[in-house]
């Protein structure tokens, strides 16, 4: 899941910029983690230790309330809420990633998908997103090609992924729905030759920088199986200690390889 963490790091500072090219510095004095990877380490404690997704969130949430999140999602969590509000946003798929490593089949990634992302985004296209993102870290740790992986995320989830990365760029805006951000998020993993590429092409779109990224970030790391020791020495280092202790307990019974 450190991939999924890396992405939203990286894109953070380019988050609402419309940053449309490849050519940036990864890492600046400002790059931080962000709502994604906060939500991401509270499901990786649900996977690891058992417990409710609706309490991890509002624990969670009230751990780290500056760091960026959603209104919606504000206002549940605050309120300590446990009805979901029907959202379509991509929040749902930016904290899936760790059910996609944790998953032994793929009845149980789509299953703890659903679970993970219905508690707020009980909409069809909010389980959908978080169930396609899901499936294909899934069945990257499996092995699939990415022949495979286009034509199950099509035929699945019904996502045209028939368009390039340069097709798409000049045109795309910021989009935060999971319709929307999920499906160029995939073309940017797949069209990379590894985790910092595929971070590179999701940020290039010039769209929600950090939750694109981290989508890819994470799909790619499946795929290569792991991070080159660079990227995840400087993404560790990014995190409070309490989240990389979590971190590094899921990594060490989930690896990505």
């Amino acid at each position: 899941m450190l991939g999924a963490i890396a992405g939203d790091i990286i894109g953070s500072v380019h988050e609402g910029r419309g940053t449309k090219h490849q050519d940036f510095p990864l890492f600046t004095p400002y790059s931080t983690f962000t709502d994604d990877s906060v939500l991401c380490v509270a499901v990786a404690e649900v996977l690891l230790h058992g417990g409710d997704f609706v309490d991890a969130f509002h624990d969670y949430f009230h751990r780290y309330p500056d760091a960026g999140f959603g209104g919606g999602f504000m206002r549940w969590a605050g309120n300590r809420d446990r009805q979901p509000y029907y959202s379509w946003g991509n929040g749902s798929a930016m904290r899936v990633p760790p059910v996609g490593f944790a998953a032994t089949s793929l009845e149980e990634a789509l299953s703890l998908a659903r679970r993970s992302a219905e508690v707020t985004h009980d909409h069809p296209e909010g389980i959908r997103g978080a169930q396609a993102v899901a499936a294909v870290i899934y069945q990257a740790r499996q092995g699939a090609d990415k022949t495979s992986l286009r034509a199950e995320v099509e035929g699945r989830f019904g996502y045209d992924l028939s368009q390039r990365l340069d097709d798409i760029r000049p045109d795309y805006r910021f989009d935060v729905s999971c319709q929307g951000s999920v499906p160029p998020a995939i073309l940017a993993f797949l069209e990379a030759d590894s985790v910092e590429a595929a971070i590179r092409n999701a940020v290039s779109l010039g769209g929600d920088a950090d939750t694109q990224a981290c989508m890819a970030g994470a799909m790619a790391e499946a795929f290569h199986g792991g991070l080159p020791e660079s990227l995840r020495d400087e993404t560790l280092a990014r995190l409070t200690p309490a989240l990389r202790e979590v971190v590094k307990a899921f990594e060490a019974r989930f690896p990505a390889s």
